[in-house]
């Protein structure tokens, strides 16, 4: 016996109506060809499922939980083609998202959070990677949307303009620099850090700016987040260079934030795909949401 969802939705509607006639000219089939349906299905299960009157037409005991049973069936069907139309609309679906550890703490939250307020039924993943390995991924397709701060790289992939990162000097109060309101980077390597692991761009962007003044960096403590890195200036432990957004996150009593008088203080956050033309809709309605919210 082979069961299929038109012979059951015109069962259901029988019993609804109480009349093929009815049932007929609401799905668009000729009464007799309902008719022949309904017979095939009574003998296919072996059992009486309606009792045809004058009057009309009415469910036996069999017929009446075959309806519940029919209506529950044709229900998931209709589930399942709501939930797939779902993922081609961009409504339903999972989007993984690249970024680096300023976008991860400051930007980010706030913009998922909108996001899956618009789109309750998309499951989004932000996982925090360094900025040159989050151009590579995208590229090779790890990832569809990368957030990173705009360097020089060899991954084809498209990139738009997204935030400015302004970056800071946070000391504790009692530091010899608190008094005051700006300093160079050179300024600052004369005391001990507090510096982000190794493979950021910023610890690049950090060491590369010692070499050229002909100084060291004395980074004796080494975190992996920012949130860490105040904590420890707070503790006396170093100054420490972090983006202005994520300083003010964590601020901590006892500490203060200065100006970095550098050129390189001022940095470009970017996104990147691999191609736009190419996204998944769910991904497609993210990156339009970043690109609506630069």
């Amino acid at each position: 016996m082979k069961l299929d969802p038109v012979t059951l939705k015109l069962f259901v509607r029988v019993v609804e109506d109480g009349t093929i006639a009815s049932a007929a000219a609401r799905e668009h089939i000729a009464a007799a060809a309902v008719s022949r349906r309904l017979s095939e299905l009574e003998d296919a299960f072996g059992t009486q499922l309606l009792v045809r009157t004058n009057k009309g037409i009415s469910p036996t005991a069999a017929g009446m939980n075959l309806a519940v049973l029919a209506r529950g069936v044709l229900d998931d069907l209709n589930n399942i083609e709501v939930q797939m139309k779902g993922f081609s609309a961009g409504r339903r679906g999972h989007v993984r998202i690249l970024v680096n550890i300023s976008a991860a703490s400051t930007f980010m939250p706030p913009l998922v959070r909108s996001f899956i307020e618009q789109h309750p039924d998309v499951h989004v993943s932000l996982l925090e990677r360094d900025s040159l390995a989050i151009t590579e991924s995208v590229a090779q397709n790890v990832a569809e949307i990368g957030i990173f701060t705009r360097l020089p790289h060899s991954a084809d992939i498209e990139v738009q303009p997204f935030r400015t990162d302004v970056l800071k000097v946070l000391v504790p109060l009692d530091h010899p620099l608190a008094s005051r309101d700006e300093v160079t980077f050179g300024d600052t390597l004369d005391h001990e850090h507090v510096v982000l692991r190794p493979g950021t761009h910023l610890r690049f962007q950090m060491l590369t700016a010692a070499g050229q003044a002909g100084k060291s960096l004395r980074a004796p403590v080494e975190v992996s987040s920012y949130d860490a890195l105040c904590r420890m200036v707070q503790l006396g432990a170093g100054v420490g260079i972090l983006p202005s957004g994520n300083a003010d996150i964590y601020r901590l009593p006892g500490t203060r934030t200065l100006t970095l008088a550098e050129p390189w203080a001022t940095r470009e956050l970017a996104i990147c795909v691999r191609r736009a033309d190419a996204l998944s809709p769910v991904a497609r309605l993210f990156f339009s949401h970043l690109l609506a919210h630069r």
